[in-house]
């Protein structure tokens, strides 16, 4: 993910750019089922990967290519897949996933996904709350889950009978793992201080270093069964991934060469792939 101070200038150029798109038009009224048994209006929610950053190649939001809500034929986003089947669903995806957003920021979210009536909403929180400055600076488990367990609270609320899929985490230290030895990546990753709690200092062996990654792996994969919990607690409505975001096998092929670090639209289609609620009862 992006560091927080970045926030408001990528917001700013996100909004001015027209290279990049928005996935589908703005907030409007949800309009009736169409009784294909599809959704005909749908939310996506969290922060810069869901928002397409950097899928255009450059460092810049790119809603189109959201794996979400993103109209790009390359990506085929839940969007286009639900649209193949329920016409309905055309004008009707907001993306309102943020970058830099953590999971305190959800709850925001979640207000905006029910005044816009949707019903399937899409969840991909935590790389953010994982990539602090330092390992110390995480969020603690206990605060991402209230957070979330309070955005999912809202959504159920006001949209008892929307349906919410909830992502896990993409795996940051496989991502290090891959990308350690190849010298563009880690220039990038040093120069622009990406992610600096896992990828600072990427090439060293140092003990330290390696305590470092570990701490933060081991802190996604906490995130991630915080999130499964959450959903489940939400009862038959959520369907949480199994973990499918999670266990992608991330290659630098899969992620953009701006920041090696966000999906590229190859990437955003991957994470469309395994998310996918084929099986899922709409």
């Amino acid at each position: 993910m992006i560091r927080r101070w970045h926030l408001v200038v990528l917001v700013l150029l996100g909004a001015l750019t027209l290279a990049c798109e928005r996935g589908a038009s703005g907030p409007a009224p949800a309009p009736s089922g169409s009784g294909k048994g599809y959704p005909s209006s749908m939310a996506a929610l969290g922060d810069s990967i869901t928002a397409g950053f950097g899928s255009c190649g450059s460092y810049l939001i790119c809603f189109k290519n959201s794996w979400s809500t993103g109209t790009a034929a390359e990506v085929d986003s839940h969007y286009a897949r639900i649209l193949a089947k329920d016409p309905a669903m055309k004008g009707h995806a907001h993306d309102f996933a943020q970058p830099g957003a953590v999971a305190a920021m959800l709850p925001a979210q979640a207000e905006r996904a029910v005044a816009a009536k949707a019903q399937y909403v899409t969840v991909l929180i935590g790389a953010n709350d994982a990539c602090t400055g330092s390992v110390a600076g995480m969020t603690p488990v206990a605060d991402f889950k209230d957070s979330v367990g309070a955005a999912l609270t809202r959504i159920r609320t006001g949209l008892p009978r929307s349906r919410v899929l909830v992502a896990s985490i993409p795996d940051i230290y496989r991502l290090w793992q891959v990308g350690h030895t190849d010298t563009s990546a880690v220039t990038v990753w040093s120069r622009f201080h990406i992610c600096p709690a896992m990828l600072a200092a990427p090439t060293s062996t140092a003990p330290a270093d390696d305590a470092r990654r570990r701490a933060v792996r081991d802190r996604i994969t906490a995130y991630d069964t915080a999130l499964r919990q959450v959903c489940q607690s939400y009862g038959k409505h959520c369907r949480w991934d199994g973990g499918s975001v999670h266990a992608v096998r991330y290659s630098l092929d899969l992620v953009n060469h701006v920041d090696y670090f966000h999906p590229d639209a190859e990437g955003q289609r991957e994470i469309a792939d395994v998310t996918y609620p084929d099986h899922f009862t709409w």
